[in-house]
């Protein structure tokens, strides 16, 4: 078999469908979930559907953690045994250690093999949307340089945005940002949050969650109004019916190019908590240099 000249390396966080993973020939490397004295990998050793049923009955919210820099390396090995060049598009460095384990370990790799480590600025189907931008790209032809540019051009035009049922498991875990400013009111309202560059930030507060959620579409309408290609996805945590709700909305409101439908990992599930919705989305033409 001939060998891949561009190799791709996303993390566990982007949770993409497995036909997109095979499609771009993706590697994922787990982010690490610890739960009491269990030591998890992201959906390798935890499904979604495992973790959130656990969650909701378990006293005992877990932690997460990055890759370590020697886990790094040695998956940088074997993805270059069938490469020539690798492109990493990781988890925002505000969010998580996961891009400075990355830069650690292509330090530590003996050879010059050339890497490129890509900050997403996002979480989630965002980090997933900046992949798949990179994965055209490594179809089209890209060396790893250009691959590598097409992620860091995209990855600020990524937008997340995320109803949370209740804030406490941001708070909880550390990642709540500008939106702490809502904890004093969390009761009493269903906050709107996107991810804004590489940190999470209140955008809109809403006393119930269908307002939010339709908010939330509104805002996606205001934003992509008169966009030609809109690359967009649907997410949700433990919230089957309503993400699929939500998708078909997306998909006869606004009629992406793209649409995806994914869950949230057990890592990311465990600072949003269930009963999340999100929308990921960029206008295209914020690659029209490149042809993709």
């Amino acid at each position: 078999m001939a060998q891949r000249k561009v190799a791709l390396v996303t993390d566990s966080t982007s949770f993409l469908p497995q036909h997109l993973i095979d499609q771009y020939n993706l590697h994922v490397i787990p982010l690490n979930l610890h739960w009491g004295q269990e030591n998890l990998r992201d959906v390798e050793d935890i499904s979604p559907s495992q973790f959130y049923a656990r969650l909701q009955q378990s006293d005992q919210i877990p932690t997460t953690s990055q890759p370590s820099a020697g886990r790094f390396l040695t998956f940088f090995q074997e993805v270059a045994k069938s490469a020539d060049s690798i492109v990493a598009v990781l988890l925002s460095e505000k969010l998580s250690g996961t891009v400075a384990s990355a830069h650690a370990a292509v330090e530590m790799m003996e050879s010059d093999f050339p890497i490129e480590v890509v900050d997403s600025q996002s979480a989630a189907l965002g980090v997933g949307l900046v992949a798949l931008a990179a994965g055209r790209a490594v179809e089209k032809g890209l060396d790893y340089q250009e691959v590598a540019e097409v992620a860091r051009t995209v990855s600020p035009h990524v937008r997340v945005l995320f109803v949370v049922d209740t804030l406490e498991y941001l708070h909880r875990g550390g990642r709540i940002g500008g939106a702490k400013r809502l904890l004093g009111s969390v009761l009493s309202i269903k906050p709107l949050l996107q991810l804004k560059d590489g940190e999470i930030e209140p955008l809109a507060s809403v006393r119930t969650k269908k307002k939010a959620v339709s908010r939330m579409i509104e805002v996606v309408q205001e934003e992509t109004a008169g966009a030609r290609e809109v690359h967009m996805g649907v997410i949700h945590a433990a919230a089957e019916e309503e993400g699929e709700a939500l998708y078909q909305r997306v998909k006869s409101l606004l009629a992406p190019a793209t649409l995806l439908s994914s869950e949230l990992s057990p890592v990311i599930g465990t600072h949003t908590g269930p009963g999340t919705l999100g929308i990921g989305y960029y206008d295209a033409a914020v690659l029209e240099a490149f042809d993709l």
